[in-house]
């Protein structure tokens, strides 16, 4: 397989962003982005890892990035498309409850997400049958499984936005059958164009390192005393395409997977 790869433009800049609530830090300082990657004669979107101890800020700082919550310093963009800050509605978001309307069918609850992009009927028909779930489109929501449900919501927000998505621990309470289906999907959905961008939470190191491409960690950088500073950060960024893991599909058992694992582990240990 042809690795070779180079990076374009910056598709997402998160310059200085600090958040407090009262007089609590909860992120300080915090630099990001996402480069478009290039690959030859292919489509190679970006698949992003967001990893941290729980009560970190991993909550807080993707709701940041989603234009859910607005730093109280610093600034979000898309800089490939404005300078302006990303606002509500600029980035799709898949939360664990996959919010689809009850008493709409798959299709209906498709066609609405339809009305904000203009996209058409033979644009949802083809994400469907991509994603092998047209049988479905008929359907109502309850009349699905739960990994079901979460592909519905992906292709809602790749019909009603524009090529980034961000997920909330979508590995949670997962059997290992249902994980796999769920990292086969986001890779597929990498791959259907090439600006598209999914950047997920997850506590889940191993899972992260089989399909990322980047991985993002938070954490406290420490004082003389070896004490927290106020405020989480990345504190470092892992690109697995330099260690031979992304779009690799023996990922696993590749000589750089386990001590990978263990350099990310280390850092949710300090």
């Amino acid at each position: 397989m042809d690795r070779s790869y180079a990076r374009a433009e910056v598709l997402l800049s998160a310059q200085n962003i600090s958040l407090s609530y009262g007089e609590k830090l909860i992120l300080r300082d915090v630099n990001l982005k996402v480069d478009n990657i290039v690959r030859p004669n292919m489509n190679q979107g970006q698949v992003v890892a967001l990893l941290g101890p729980s009560g970190v800020g991993k909550t807080q700082l993707f709701r940041c990035i989603a234009g859910l919550q607005k730093p109280s310093q610093g600034l979000i963009t898309r800089p490939n498309i404005s300078t302006n800050a990303v606002e509500a509605g600029d980035i799709g978001v898949v939360f664990q409850n996959y919010p689809l309307l009850n008493h709409r069918t798959i299709w209906s609850n498709l066609k609405l997400a339809a009305k904000r992009s203009g996209a058409k009927d033979e644009q949802i028909n083809t994400l469907l049958e991509r994603f092998k779930l047209i049988d479905k489109k008929d359907r109502y929501p309850h009349q699905l499984s739960g990994g079901q449900r979460q592909r519905i919501a992906i292709i809602q927000q790749m019909i009603c936005n524009t090529h980034f998505i961000l997920m909330d621990e979508p590995f949670s309470g997962l059997d290992v059958k249902m994980k796999h289906e769920v990292c086969r999907f986001i890779q597929e959905v990498s791959i259907v164009d090439e600006l598209n961008t999914t950047i997920f939470t997850t506590h889940d190191i191993d899972t992260a390192c089989m399909i990322a491409d980047t991985v993002w960690v938070m954490g406290f950088e420490k004082d003389a005393q070896g004490n927290n500073i106020p405020g989480a950060k990345v504190i470092q960024s892992f690109d697995l395409i330099e260690r031979g893991l992304a779009w690799n599909p023996q990922a696993l058992v590749h000589p750089n997977f386990t001590p990978t694992v263990r350099e990310i582990m280390a850092l949710f240990m300090v």
